[in-house]
């Protein structure tokens, strides 16, 4: 909490934050869809009338979870690539920041299992995410873009392996994705890294939601191994 905050300011800051506590753990009892502000009321001891005074909806306290979980893992990404940038190999290393930063996304879903659902599982039936919500989303992937990028500018990337060309129907998307994104490169760079990006996502919701069960036991390793092919798919040397 900031010094200069006024008594009221800091007992509204305490009453939203254990709101959104009680409603992470509703998450994992009851999942997005269950999610009640009268139950969190309850649970508050609240009149369910004065919790409108702070998230005026179920959708604005959904959003106001779904910005913090976005947060929570562009910081955890952050992070992860500060201290590769830091340790053996430096910002050059491009591969390690890389492959530090998906660990760090795995590592924060295990860690965080039904909020990492609330970003990437299935939609809240009814439920828009607004535009509030786009800013806090990227966080994560303008590292990623940011790692891609440094190699491109360094002359650093050699993909695995011919690639084809990607196809002209694509073209204005990546323009699209190179408006939101600090990268200046080709498309075909552009394209590999959205695959790549797609790929480390993937990989942890399969995890997550038990599609390797019975069949992937040693998990990290096949996660740190699946993560370096997509580095070498971008380009990136290990």
């Amino acid at each position: 909490m900031s010094a200069g905050q006024t008594a009221r300011e800091r007992v509204r800051a305490e009453l939203v934050r254990e709101i959104t506590e009680i409603a992470r753990r509703q998450l994992a009892t009851d999942g997005a869809a269950g999610l009640s502000l009268r139950a969190v009321a309850r649970e508050m001891g609240m009149v369910s009338s004065a919790i409108y005074r702070y998230f005026p909806s179920r959708d604005d306290l959904l959003t106001a979870l779904i910005i913090d979980g976005y947060n929570a893992v562009g910081e955890a990404v952050e992070r992860a690539d500060a201290r590769a940038r830091a340790g053996a190999g430096g910002a050059g290393h491009h591969g390690g920041r890389w492959l530090a930063v998906c660990r760090a996304v795995r590592d924060w879903a295990l860690a965080h299992p039904h909020e990492y659902a609330l970003l990437y599982g299935s939609p809240v039936p009814g439920y828009k995410a607004p535009d509030d919500t786009v800013a806090a989303a990227l966080r994560d992937t303008l590292v990623m873009a940011r790692i891609v990028s440094e190699a491109h500018a360094a002359g650093a990337l050699d993909p695995a392996g011919p690639c084809p060309p990607p196809p002209p129907a694509i073209a204005d998307d990546m323009a699209r994705a190179r408006a939101m994104l600090p990268m200046d490169v080709p498309d075909d760079v552009m394209a590999r890294a959205f695959t790549a990006w797609a790929a480390l996502y993937g990989t942890v919701s399969f995890e997550l939601f038990g599609q390797y069960n019975n069949v992937i036991e040693e998990r990290t390793a096949y996660f740190d191994y699946t993560m370096t092919l997509m580095a070498r798919l971008v380009g990136l040397r290990p």
